[in-house]
């Protein structure tokens, strides 16, 4: 299913980018909507929103939440890239995940001591519509995203979100495929949720090292899941101890 979708999403981009090139939608026009251009390739929104990512990352596009997307370049930016060939690729998302903990480990531990009352509101109001969607694979994927780039956002270090932000297609595709894990292996929805409250309670609470223990504990468990091999993070980080293990809080943690 992974390799199919990542197969569509590229024909896609392709179409879209030479629509560009050719002067189609011209550098500063907005692009047609995610539901209009779903239409016009007859795909779904959710591989519109990997297409745009995927030319976002390009510097062909630029993206903004309730603005759309507006042409930025005819040609592909120069410069430091990650590709994205292989983003269904085991391998590649054992990458992800492994650069994800520290990333995000790091960002959690900075959202704890730096977060304000905005920031706990922000990834509170987050944490109930995830709960409220837990077993629609689009909305629960759009939703975990949000929720780590509000962390990174509470940190109120812009280069966190940024870097985020330029990595959204990767972390796109490993939240994808480890939410359609879990609703194939209940009870892991309500697993991956609790895991969530933890992170959100430890921040909450001015706790450092647990919300980056937290956040590093639940993404172990999602690359182990998934049976991704992270050479060397397995025994140092006690991966596989992980899973088997209970949360360390059940259901205490609570959004407030």
């Amino acid at each position: 299913m992974a390799a199919k979708l990542n197969s569509l999403t590229a024909q896609v981009a392709d179409l879209l980018r030479e629509a560009i090139y050719s002067g189609v939608y011209p550098v500063g026009t907005k692009l047609p909507s995610g539901k209009a251009l779903g239409q016009m390739y007859g795909v779904s929104q959710a591989v519109i929103r990997e297409v745009t990512e995927r030319l976002r990352s390009k510097g062909l596009i630029d993206s903004r939440q309730g603005s759309g997307c507006v042409v930025k370049a005819r040609a592909e930016a120069e410069g430091f890239q990650i590709l994205t060939t292989r983003v269904a690729d085991p391998v590649e998302l054992s990458s992800v995940f492994e650069l994800r903990l520290d990333l995000e480990g790091a960002a959690a531990g900075l959202a704890a001591v730096r977060r304000t009352d905005a920031d706990l509101a922000k990834l509170s109001g987050i944490l109930i519509e995830l709960g409220e969607n837990l077993h629609d694979l689009d909305a629960g994927v759009e939703l975990d995203l949000a929720f780590h780039v509000a962390i990174a956002a509470a940190t109120h270090n812009p280069y966190y979100g940024a870097l985020l932000k330029y990595l959204n297609l990767q972390l796109r595709q490993a939240v994808h495929a480890a939410r359609y894990n879990a609703l194939v292996n209940e009870p892991l929805p309500q697993t991956v949720q609790r895991e969530h409250l933890a992170v959100y309670d430890a921040i909450r609470t001015g706790n450092a090292n647990e919300a980056r223990a937290a956040v590093m504990l639940h993404l172990q468990r999602a690359a182990c899941h998934l049976e991704l091999d992270i050479p060397g993070r397995d025994r140092d980080s006690g991966m596989l101890l992980a899973v088997a293990q209970e949360p360390r809080r059940d259901t205490a943690a609570r959004v407030e």
